[in-house]
């Protein structure tokens, strides 16, 4: 369950800076927010699917 929350920080973390980038809010700092969404968004990606399959191994 702990894998599953790291992924939904990730997530949350990932929109924050999607969010700053993508609309424009963060100025001069566009380019780290699109990469640090994207970076965000693998990790949450892949802890997403370490935390389903080691649940289904438990569970």
């Amino acid at each position: 369950m702990a894998m599953l929350k790291w992924a939904l920080i990730f997530l949350v973390i990932g929109l924050i800076a999607g969010l700053l980038g993508f609309t424009g809010i963060a100025g001069t700092s566009i380019a780290i927010a699109k990469v640090l969404f994207f970076v965000f968004l693998v990790i949450f990606l892949v802890l997403l699917v370490l935390g389903l399959t080691a649940a289904r191994r438990v569970g």
